[in-house]
């Protein structure tokens, strides 16, 4: 693969920074810079309706179904972009992961139903996949959604949820035939957050934050026609969307951006009467994380380009999840080193209108810094644990 920028690129390149510089409101950038892990369900949405009238908000789905039909590059340059000039994240679960699924196995009637909302902005989806007992061994799950007649009966429970609480729709991974091998009895399942007997229970995590949920399903009724694809067919389907949210969870741009940031950090933080970035050592660090930055988003760019991945798909996007995971953890502890004892302030969720004196006490490159850190410690454990992706990969690539 040629990773040389072509003429084509460099106009797109051009043509997403004027976007950005005309349509991105500074109230959302600064949200954005110091938001920490997550913006929030308005910030969100007012970013996709902003990109969804521009055509932009789905970038990896097909001009048929909405998208704008990039290829590879352009969507990595758009995210790239995207990090440097502290847009919003749209919703992770929404535009690349429930959407694509329904694009690839959904009928038409879910395709003119669901997807229209998504690209207005109008709509937030949750992922109901890990349980109590079944996070990375994800097919001992127990939730069951049992048929009777034209609905199916949902009991069980969710956990680790993100955005639950403010989102408007989950897609399930549920146990439709206990009789069966347990990957073929698994289906994936749409269903309403407000439908009676969804009970959503916040899990506040260690960066003092609500991001996360436990969901309660007690005899949830879900019409039988917001069923995806085939019975039993679920464990395929989810096996295709956590190629795509690995290869996403390598993070390559949210990471170069956090460096950028680790870099303000340590040439405005004085250490023994000098800037924190003319340190030898920290310099050498910082120049470690670049290279194998860089190293890893050419990996990511053989992938999302589909070169040499073929034949072990999955594997190929647990090694970028384990070292993207990694990687987020090295850059969060580079800025509370550059941060020094500032590390130790916590701060609100909302951390935008600040008087005088507290922006002199707290520059702007101090809130959100500590919270990145604590929920990256998570990195290594969400969308597959590293100790069971590196299991994944020895048997889909050695057979072993």
């Amino acid at each position: 693969m040629d990773f040389q920028f072509s003429r084509e690129d460099e106009d797109f390149r051009l043509e997403v920074r004027e976007f950005l510089k005309s349509n991105l409101p500074d109230h959302l950038r600064r949200r954005a810079y110091s938001a920490g892990h997550g913006v929030g369900r308005e910030a969100m949405l007012e970013w996709a309706r902003i990109l969804g009238r521009r055509g932009w908000v789905a970038p990896t789905w097909p001009k048929a179904y909405g998208g704008p039909g990039w290829s590879a590059m352009q969507r990595h340059i758009f995210d790239e972009e995207c990090w440097k000039a502290d847009a919003p994240t749209t919703h992770f679960q929404t535009y690349l992961l429930v959407g694509p699924t329904v694009i690839k196995f959904g009928n038409e009637e879910q395709k003119k139903r669901f997807l229209p909302p998504i690209l207005k902005g109008d709509v937030i989806w949750s992922q109901g996949f890990s349980e109590p007992n079944a996070g990375s061994d994800l097919a001992s799950l127990k939730t069951t959604a049992i048929r009777r007649g034209d609905n199916y009966i949902m009991n069980g429970t969710k956990i680790w949820t993100s955005g639950s609480h403010f989102a408007d729709w989950c897609f399930f991974l549920v146990r439709t035939n206990t009789e069966v091998k347990a990957q073929h009895g698994i289906s994936f399942l749409l269903a309403d957050l407000k439908s009676p007997g969804i009970t959503i229970r916040p899990i506040i995590s260690i960066d003092g934050q609500h991001h996360l949920n436990q969901v309660f399903l007690d005899n949830v009724e879900v019409p039988a026609e917001n069923l995806v694809g085939e019975e039993g067919k679920g464990w395929t389907y989810a096996k295709s969307l956590l190629e795509d949210e690995r290869t996403g969870s390598a993070f390559i741009n949210r990471s170069k951006r956090n460096v950028d940031k680790a870099r303000e950090i340590a040439a405005a933080e004085i250490r023994n009467g000098r800037p924190l970035l003319e340190d030898p050592e920290f310099r050498r660090r910082m120049a470690r994380i670049d290279i194998e930055l860089a190293a890893l988003e050419y990996s990511v760019l053989r992938v999302l380009a589909n070169e040499k991945t073929r034949q072990h798909g999955n594997a190929v996007a647990g090694v970028l999840k384990i070292h993207g995971s990694e990687l987020q953890q090295k850059v969060a502890d580079l800025m509370l080193e550059a941060l020094g004892q500032r590390a130790l302030r916590q701060f609100p969720e909302e951390w935008h209108a600040r008087d005088e004196l507290e922006a002199l006490l707290w520059p702007r490159y101090v809130p959100g810094r500590t919270a990145d850190a604590m929920m990256a410690r998570a990195a290594t454990i969400y969308g597959g644990s590293a100790q069971v992706q590196r299991t994944v990969i020895a048997k889909l690539a050695f057979g072993l």
